[in-house]
């Protein structure tokens, strides 16, 4: 079974290059649409190649710390949560990993979520929602699964990917607001057909690109969730805590309100109670609750 958690962590990590490597043809497909609408030149490339450079750089250094604030999360403190850190570093070492900063989110519907660019620099929290229902050997499945997503370094793909996401967000509302003042310079310079095929393009691409990211979030977010589960069970030598876990979770079904599309990925279970559309859906960022349980319970340890 070893072989195959390896075997399925590469396999993901070949999925990150080519997601990375596919978003970034859209990117540059829509820079240049971007630039030639508002005849920027070659300044306008040099510019658009530095702002995504910057900022995939500053968003990845802060990456942690975004999801941390738009969540809430507060550090949680050694005394008061003192059952926690036990649990986080007692995972932690059988996991084989630094121990995570612990955080807590003043929520009380049950979730939890990890974030980070590497074991060394990751975060994980919990709400507090979660500590009230779960005993301790269901506290440490979950604990495990967050961990799990931690060493597999599926934190670095989800940060990779928020990044190119939001980015391409970003670019889309940029270009939409920009457009039509660019196409007024041509119409008055006479501009001909070759400026109205590129505005086509340019936001056909705005409409499709933010499409397939979510696509393309939602899919690897649930085959590592998956991932997540098994590892988290081998850590533990008991995946019946993690699947009474994710019951709870489940029969809870209370929604995170400052929850949102672009975290929605991270926490262990999705924090609008549900999916906003059907779970089995390509669009869902979790694999069906019901399924998770269903592998973990024959699992064979």
């Amino acid at each position: 079974m070893g072989n195959t958690l390896y075997d399925l962590v590469a396999a993901n990590k070949r999925k990150t290059f080519l997601f990375i490597v596919v978003t970034s043809l859209f990117l540059g497909a829509l820079g240049y649409a971007v630039v030639q609408v508002l005849n920027w030149g070659i300044g306008g490339y040099v510019f658009f190649a530095l702002f995504i450079i910057i900022y995939n750089i500053v968003l990845y250094y802060n990456s942690d710390k975004i999801a941390l604030r738009a969540t809430g999360s507060v550090p949680a403190d050694p005394d008061e949560f003192r059952v926690l850190h036990n649990v986080v570093e007692e995972v932690a070492i059988a996991a084989g990993v630094p121990k995570p900063k612990v955080y807590i989110m003043p929520s009380p519907a049950p979730n939890a979520f990890a974030t980070g660019r590497n074991p060394e620099n990751a975060s994980m929290a919990v709400t507090t929602g979660l500590l009230e229902i779960m005993n301790r050997q269901e506290l440490q499945g979950v604990v495990a699964h967050e961990i799990s997503h931690i060493r597999n370094y599926d934190i670095l793909l989800m940060t990779v990917v928020a990044a190119i996401g939001g980015l391409i967000v970003l670019l889309r509302d940029f270009f939409l607001r920009s457009m039509f003042l660019g196409g007024r310079r041509r119409d008055r310079r006479g501009g001909g057909q070759a400026g109205l095929v590129l505005l086509v393009i340019g936001i056909v691409l705005a409409v499709i690109a933010p499409i397939f990211v979510a696509l393309i979030r939602a899919a690897i977010s649930r085959q590592r969730e998956y991932l997540a589960d098994a590892s988290g069970a081998f850590v533990t030598r008991y995946p019946q805590g993690l699947a009474q876990a994710l019951a709870k979770l489940r029969d809870a079904g209370q929604k995170m309100p400052r929850a949102s599309a672009a975290n929605a990925h991270l926490f262990i279970t999705s924090p609008f109670g549900k999916d906003r559309l059907d779970v089995a859906s390509m669009f869902a960022t979790h694999p069906p609750i019901d399924k998770r349980i269903e592998r973990l319970n024959s699992l064979v340890i």
